[in-house]
């Protein structure tokens, strides 16, 4: 019986600090990665430049923290940059409600006033990979659990880069869940002498850390925390997009933390990431997470020697200092705000000569701005008296903060006549109210305003943008007061006309186990394509009020309009139009660029032929700042929709390639392309026609 007993706590003693084994079955030698497994750590090192080289031992021991060390290597000598650390997670896990509305695409949600319940991340280890593809190096750390998520923790190493991506890969068999996480690194002993961030005006701060602080939340400009050690820096931020979920407005809600025990939930010192669970307080629907879905809770790191915060820098560079860049014979374009700026101008309510939503659009690189005004505020229906004043300031307004490089474009968001929710742009001023008496005509000409339009059903509506050369789209298709459409219009005469455009994009819902962003969308792109009609998708932000403090970057997306030079308010902006009605554009999150996709050197909006065999030769420029993960080719026949996904696991950040594809294409209608990178940023085409 001693024995026995004594077998027992052996047994037990050994598993709980044995060693588990490491599986090198995937690593690919050839990949200019070093790993080693020595002294109860797995070693990994990787080129991180020129003449430099990142090196992270992992405690394979299961009392031990994971990360025994981080260093970088320059010329050889090491900067150890922190020591005894582990990634650190929460997860709040919430209720979809997939029955009343729209199943997964739903918005408007309760979720975050719901009761949740809270778990932080578990790792026993009980398994070790490391697996290799392209440039790309996964430890894959097996053992993670959360309430009902299990799975692992992952960090990929990208040759060429200091930057790594740590990941919490959960997966859940419950139904209807919605999640929402915070995340960092953490300590048991203070590994910071100073944390380093930019306030909201872009001044690098810093605070001199004595390691009694307590957990607290940092409102921040480009989403990022810095530690500094005594020998380098760790930057910590996530996906400047994929961490956001949808919202209204893109407040500043402090995405970052650091300090002693935060939350009461994670013990130790540690900096991270966060997420305002309340969002902006009105819709917050958090991540959908389908039950058997791998959920890819993450963020990025970027190690450095240096030291003050200069490692900001180089985060920056990945979001081009959250600017649009600008790229020859391309203006970008930003359309779906919700500002309401007429009804601060109606109203007297202070304002600078240039409003603060001016100045942040300006600041972030954007060339044209489409609003949706008198979406709440305002008169669509009337009375007259007050629509044609509330139309006459809104043109003047826009003509007078139009200027340099910056045009301020009229639009509304109706939810009339059509079905729905839709935009609306004309090339000119347009002066029309929503409403059409019995004996009232449809048109009339006014000693003040010009014309006048009265529009009273969907027939009328077609009528004004014909007349007037304007365009019309579903806004957020197929969710909030979209759902259904343009679906349940598509045989409608106005669908069918050349005056509606099509649909608009959006990262709505957020599912953090797609590889994408906005696949709903995109796949009513391809819908409408097989349809049969010539459609184009433009990327929305369907955003409200904007300040240049605010998360802006983080929320929006832009399309970038092939135009010969920026076009004069007073002169009106029918190149605008014509660029969006003849897919003259590419759409991104800003970090990927397409400036260039042929097909048999037609163009987007233009028509390819194909030879008998229905070969055809893509040609497809891109520039990128992150690492990049895919290209997708996809094409329809009328019926089918087919994915050719090219990985791009060979490219490093920070690159610029003209790829060429052949594919065959035979009997396809049409094709577009798309590509991501490894922090989900993206770019997609407009689509090519073939025959």
């Amino acid at each position: 019986m001693k024995n026995l007993i004594l077998f027992v706590l052996i047994t037990i003693s050994g598993a709980a600090f044995a060693q588990v084994s490491v599986d090198l079955k995937s690593f690919d030698k050839k990949s200019n990665v070093q790993v080693e497994v020595k002294d109860n750590l797995l070693n990994v090192s990787w080129p991180t430049g020129t003449t430099e080289n990142g090196k992270i031992s992992f405690d394979l021991r299961g009392e031990k923290p994971l990360f025994s060390t981080i260093q970088v290597f320059e010329n050889n000598i090491s900067h150890i940059v922190s020591k005894d650390m582990d990634p650190a997670f929460i997860v709040n896990v919430g209720k979809r409600d997939l029955i009343s509305q729209n199943g997964w695409n739903i918005f408007f949600d309760k979720t975050a006033y719901l009761p949740y319940e809270t778990y932080t991340v578990k790792l026993v280890k009980s398994g070790v990979k490391v697996i290799s593809s392209g440039t790309h190096t996964k430890i894959r750390m097996e053992g993670a659990t959360a309430g009902p998520f299990s799975g692992s923790i992952d960090i990929t190493l990208y040759n060429g880069s200091p930057l790594l991506n740590i990941a919490a890969e959960l997966t859940t068999k419950r139904d209807s869940v919605a999640i929402i996480y915070d995340a960092g690194l953490v300590s048991q002993q203070t590994p910071w002498e100073k944390i380093f961030w930019s306030d909201t005006q872009q001044y690098v701060q810093d605070k001199k850390l004595d390691g009694k602080e307590e957990g607290q939340e940092l409102e921040v400009k480009y989403r990022t925390i810095i530690g500094q050690s005594k020998e380098g820096s760790m930057a910590v931020f996530p996906a400047p997009h994929q961490y956001f979920y949808p919202l209204d407005n893109c407040y500043n809600l402090n995405h970052t933390w650091f300090g002693n025990n935060y939350r009461k939930l994670i013990p130790g010192y540690g900096i991270g990431i966060r997420n305002d669970m309340l969002g902006d307080r009105r819709w917050v629907p958090w991540f959908n997470s389908p039950p058997g879905t791998e959920q890819h809770l993450n963020f990025f790191c970027l190690i450095s020697a240096e030291k003050d915060g200069k490692v900001l820098e180089k985060v920056k560079a990945f979001t081009h200092n959250d600017v649009y860049k600008p790229v020859e014979g391309y203006y970008t374009m930003a359309s779906h705000f919700h500002q309401e700026h007429v009804d601060d101008v109606l109203t007297h309510k202070p304002m600078p000569e240039m409003p603060g939503f001016v100045k942040a659009f300006r600041n972030t690189g954007v060339n044209i701005v489409h609003l949706g005004e008198f979406h709440g505020p305002g008169s669509p229906k009337g009375p007259e008296v007050k629509r044609w004043t509330e139309q006459k300031t809104l043109f003047e307004e826009c003509a007078r903060l139009s200027g340099g490089n910056f045009l301020l474009l009229p639009g509304e968001e109706p939810n009339n006549f059509f079905g729905g929710h839709w935009m609306n742009i004309f090339p000119k001023p347009v002066y029309w109210i929503m409403t059409r008496g019995k004996d009232e005509p449809f048109v009339e000409d006014h000693p003040i305003y010009g014309k006048l339009y009265r529009v009273g059903s969907k027939e009328d509506m077609l009528r004004l943008l014909e007349i007037e050369k304007g365009l019309a789209w579903t806004a957020h298709a197929r969710t909030k007061g979209s759902t259904g459409f343009p679906d349940k219009y598509k045989d409608e005469a106005f669908y069918k006309s050349d005056r509606f455009l099509g649909s608009a994009w959006k990262a709505m819902p957020a599912d953090l186990s797609q590889d994408k962003l906005g696949k709903r969308v995109l796949d009513l792109m391809d819908d409408m394509a097989n349809w049969g009609q010539k459609k184009h998708v433009i990327a929305e932000a369907d955003l409200f009020r904007i300040e240049p403090g605010y998360e802006l970057y983080g929320h929006l997306n832009v399309n970038y309009l092939q135009l010969d030079e920026m076009p004069e308010f007073k002169k009106g902006w029918q190149p605008v139009l014509t660029a969006m009605e003849t897919g003259k554009f590419f759409s991104t999150t800003g970090e990927i660029l397409i400036p260039t996709f042929k097909v048999n050197d037609k163009k987007s909006g233009e028509t390819a032929k194909l030879d008998a065999n229905g070969v055809a030769d893509i040609t497809l420029e891109t520039s990128w700042t992150f690492p990049l993960n895919k290209a997708e080719i996809i094409s329809g026949d009328g019926k089918e929709v087919f994915r050719e996904v090219v990985n791009l696991h060979d490219t490093q950040a920070f690159g610029q390639k003209t790829f060429h594809f052949s594919q065959n294409l035979k009997n396809r209608k049409w094709v577009r392309v798309e590509v991501w990178d490894v922090a989900v940023n993206g770019a997609f085409s407009q689509i090519i026609w073939l025959e």
